[in-house]
C-alpha cells in the first residue's frame, strides 16, 4: 500500500524524524502538533486557549495541503500537560468541529517534547 507524506510552509516543519502527515489508505495521519507559530517556529504565547487555537489552525493547514479539511477528521487524541486545562481547550476544540464532532481521546501527560507547550493533538482524517 503506497503511503504520501505532507508537507506544507503553512504549518511547523518537523523538528525531528517525522512527517507533518501521510496520506495512506484513504485516511490522513496529522502527526501531534504542538502550539508552534509556522513562520517563527516559536511556541506562541498566552494560555490554553491560545495554545489550542494554535495547535488546531496548525492541523487545518496541514489538513488543507493533504486535500481534506477539519471536517472530514474522524479521530483525535488531545494530550495536557494540565488536566485542568481541559474546559478551557474544549471550548475553543468544539468552534473548529460544530458539526459530527470526531471520536476523541484526552490523556494527561507528564510532559510535551517543547519546553512550555500545554497540548498536542494528533489527527485522523478522511483524505
Amino acid at each position: 500500500m503506497p503511503k504520501t507524506a505532507v508537507q506544507t510552509a503553512n504549518a511547523p516543519a518537523a523538528v525531528a524524524a517525522y512527517s507533518q502527515a501521510i496520506i495512506a489508505n484513504g485516511f490522513v495521519y496529522v502527526a501531534g502538533q504542538v502550539p508552534l507559530v509556522p513562520e517563527t517556529k516559536t511556541l506562541i504565547e498566552g494560555d490554553i486557549s491560545v495554545q489550542t487555537r494554535r495547535v488546531l489552525d496548525n492541523i487545518a493547514a496541514i489538513l488543507d495541503a493533504a486535500g481534506s479539511s477539519i471536517a472530514n477528521v474522524v479521530k483525535t487524541t488531545v494530550f495536557l500537560t494540565d488536566i485542568s486545562d481541559f474546559a478551557a481547550m474544549n471550548v475553543v476544540y468544539a468552534s473548529y468541529f460544530t458539526e459530527t464532532p470526531p471520536a476523541r481521546s484526552t490523556i494527561q501527560v507528564a510532559g510535551l517534547p517543547l519546553v512550555g507547550a500545554r497540548i498536542e493533538i494528533e489527527v485522523v482524517a478522511l483524505a
